[in-house]
């Protein structure tokens, strides 16, 4: 299943309260059962203005159909071409 990169400007992201986090989580939790497709939410990272997440979805409008039910902006969504690290070096 394709992995995509996800970008949503939120002001103000990184003040988020541990509580409003867990609610957000919460309503995407809900939205992703809810879809009737394959989707996997692998993580999400605040900071600054932006929250940015890996996902897994069958295509990117599954990807804007997430975002629209669970009222998260998704700015930008690009599919993962490739992963590298420290050990992608050999």
């Amino acid at each position: 299943m394709p992995k995509y990169l996800i970008e949503r400007n939120i002001p103000g992201a990184s003040q988020l309260t541990p509580a409003d986090l867990q609610g957000i989580a919460a309503k995407s939790n809900a939205v992703v059962d809810g879809l009737g497709v394959p989707y996997v939410w692998e993580a999400s990272y605040v900071a600054g203005d932006k929250i940015y997440c890996i996902h897994e979805a069958p295509d990117a409008d599954t990807i804007y159909r997430h975002a629209k039910e669970g009222g998260f902006p998704a700015d930008l969504v690009t599919e993962i071409a490739a992963k590298i690290g420290p050990g992608t070096a050999g």
